[in-house]
Parts: C-alpha cells; sequence; structure tokens
C-alpha cells in the first residue's frame, strides 16, 4: 500500500501538470518565450508522473467496482470469481506503478541534461602532477568521444614539462554533465616519476572541476559590465595565430570573473567560447555566494589540493583505481586512461539513486 505522504506529493505533481496544461494554453504566457520555454520544459518533465496517476486512479475505481461485486451475495460465484481475479491483476498493477512512480518523483537534477565546462588544475607534486592532469584530460577526451559528446579546449596553461598547470574545455552534448559531474574532485595517482633516479613512489594530485554551462536564457549580463581585451595569441596553431589578434580576454567588472580563449584563428569564435566560459563561472560564483551548502560549487568540488583530500586514487604500480565514494576498485588502470569510466560513474549513479529513493 502506497504511503499517505508519497500518495500526496504523487497527487500535487498531477495537479501541477494540469496547472501547467492550462497556463501553456494562456496567449499571456505563449507571448513571452522565455516563460514558455521554462514551463514547457517542467510540464515535460512531469508528464510521465501525471500520466501514470491517471492510469492508477482508474485502476483505484476498477478496484472499488470488483469489491461491490464481492460484497453483493446476489451476484452469484461465477461473478465473484471474476471480481476476485480482476482484484488480484489490478493489485499487482498497482504495487508495480508504486514503485515506478518512486522513481518518478526523485528529484531530476535540472543540470543533467546540459553541456559542461570543464577545468582541470595540477595540484601538490609539481611536475607531475601537470603531467597527470594532462593524462587525465586526454582520458576525459576519450571518454566523451565514446559516449557522442564534443570536446572544445578553452583555454589551457601548460608547464614546460608537455604537462599542464591548468586546462579548461567545453564538453557537448545532452546529457553530457549527468556523465562527468562526478569527476569533480581531487583525482590522487601514485606512481614513479620519470625523473625520479631513485624509483620512489611519488603521490601527486590534480583537482577537477564540473561547471553545468548556462543558457543565455538562464542568466543575463549586461555588456556594460564587461571588459574585453584582444592579444595575440602564444599557443600553437601556426604563423597567423601567433601574428593577429585574435585571441581574446573577457572580465566581468561585477564579479571579477576573468576568462581567456585563444584556441581558434578567429576573434569571434574565441569571444564566443569565451562567453559560454564566463557566464557557467558567473553562474557557479552566485552559487557559491548564496547556496554554498546545498550547491555543488567549484570550491567544494576540488578542495585544497591535499594529498589527503581524495575521490579516487590512480596507482600505477597496482595497476588499481579505486573510486573511494563507492569503495569500487578496478585492477585496469590502463583501459581507465583510455577512457573507460563507464563502471564507476554507474556506480556512482546508483548510490545518489538510493539516497534520492530514500528521501522521496
Amino acid at each position: 500500500m502506497i504511503e499517505a505522504a508519497l500518495l500526496k506529493k504523487w497527487e500535487s505533481v498531477a495537479s501541477r501538470f494540469q496547472e501547467l496544461t492550462d497556463q501553456l494554453m494562456d496567449p499571456s504566457v505563449v507571448s513571452q518565450p522565455a516563460q514558455l520555454h521554462k514551463l514547457s520544459k517542467e510540464r515535460v518533465d512531469l508528464e510521465p508522473a501525471a500520466q501514470l496517476f491517471e492510469i492508477y486512479r482508474g485502476n483505484i475505481r476498477q478496484l472499488e467496482e470488483a469489491a461491490q461485486i464481492l460484497a453483493d451475495p446476489s451476484a452469484g460465484s461465477d461473478m465473484h470469481k471474476m471480481a476476485a481475479d480482476e482484484t488480484a491483476e489490478l493489485r499487482r498493477q498497482q504495487e508495480v506503478m508504486e514503485e515506478q512512480v518512486k522513481e518518478l518523483l526523485i528529484p531530476k537534477d535540472p543540470r543533467d541534461e546540459k553541456s559542461l565546462l570543464l577545468e582541470i588544475r595540477a595540484g601538490t607534486g609539481g611536475d607531475e602532477a601537470g603531467l597527470f592532469a594532462g593524462e587525465l584530460f586526454r582520458s576525459y577526451i576519450r571518454y566523451a568521444e565514446k559516449k557522442g559528446f564534443k570536446v572544445d579546449t578553452v583555454e589551457a596553461a601548460e608547464n614546460g614539462v608537455g604537462g599542464y598547470k591548468n586546462i579548461t574545455a567545453l564538453i557537448e552534448g545532452k546529457g553530457a554533465y549527468s556523465h562527468f559531474k562526478y569527476e569533480a574532485g581531487v583525482h590522487r595517482v601514485q606512481r614513479v616519476p620519470v625523473t625520479e633516479a631513485a624509483g620512489r613512489i611519488h603521490t601527486s594530485t590534480v583537482t577537477v572541476a564540473v561547471m553545468p554551462e548556462v543558457d543565455e536564457i538562464d542568466v543575463k549580463i549586461d555588456p556594460g559590465d564587461l571588459r574585453i581585451d584582444t592579444f595575440c595569441s602564444s599557443g600553437a596553431g601556426g604563423q597567423s595565430v601567433n601574428t593577429t589578434k585574435s585571441a581574446v580576454r573577457i572580465t566581468h567588472i561585477p564579479t571579477g570573473v576573468v576568462v581567456s580563449c585563444q584556441d581558434e584563428r578567429s576573434q569571434l569564435k574565441n569571444r564566443t567560447k569565451a562567453m559560454r566560459t564566463l557566464r557557467a563561472r558567473i553562474v557557479e560564483a552566485e552559487r557559491e555566494k548564496h547556496d554554498a551548502e546545498i550547491a555543488q560549487n567549484r570550491k567544494s568540488q576540488v578542495g585544497t589540493g591535499e594529498r589527503s583530500e581524495k575521490i579516487r586514487t590512480y596507482n600505477f604500480p597496482q595497476n588499481r583505481v579505486t573510486d573511494h565514494r563507492v569503495g569500487v576498485t578496478l585492477h585496469k588502470l590502463e583501459l581507465v586512461m583510455e577512457g573507460d569510466l563507464d563502471e564507476f560513474v554507474q556506480a556512482l549513479k546508483a548510490q545518489q539513486q538510493q539516497i534520492d529513493t530514500a528521501n522521496v
């Protein structure tokens, strides 16, 4: 039997669905694209639970009718048997629907379907941390490609030995954030660096921040709040990249957020990518400021980069990768570094679903 609180929540969802349906037929809403988009999306999210509720209500009516037949002594044995069989089947269907709705009523992360901004920074460990930052980035590129997502580098600072001090990229595709959001945090690597003559194992860290991309419709930026500078690109890309002012640096004056992009030959393309990055960082900054405990803000994701703070450990001598949040250990490090992250992602998603189901 469904709990009273869950049934009440289900009824509320069905009521809200009908309310949204009525609002979307209102000419005053239709004339406002932003409002129309927002309400339409909410209605789509609620539709499965609302439709299931209508079936559930029909099921209850049929059960009541069958109960009346069973309570009527004049109905006859054949009618009683039919009503009893129908009651058993209806109750079985009811139990299935009650389990289904538990999943449907789990709060959806509205950011899951979005593209994302990925930032990787070398933490403790000097050049070795920078080298692993590059390897981890390449692992993410391979994972993204396997899922059909597009990876576009926004900015990168090399460390001079083939690694990165930091690197930022846009990962585009429907549902990309849902695949990458669990990568946020401190990643610890244990191995013998190529520069270590004595063969000792060193421990280094890399921090990863994952921020959902923010649509223009979700955040408005006053052009008057921006300072835009152009300069010659300094990275690879050919002679024209280095001799034309194609690189762009955008500063959001009210928040102090600064974004640079010099990956493209075109100043317009660099500016477009920089603005996408800026929107994500501004929203993340606001989330940190106003909702630090609840939101997955960037500071809580990356910590301080100290060795003791970790979500995952990559032990090269033992060919082992351990995710400390779910206690999953895989002895196939080389495959993980080739982008085979599914076992970790699925375990983390299952853990979150258990937590959410318990809170429904």
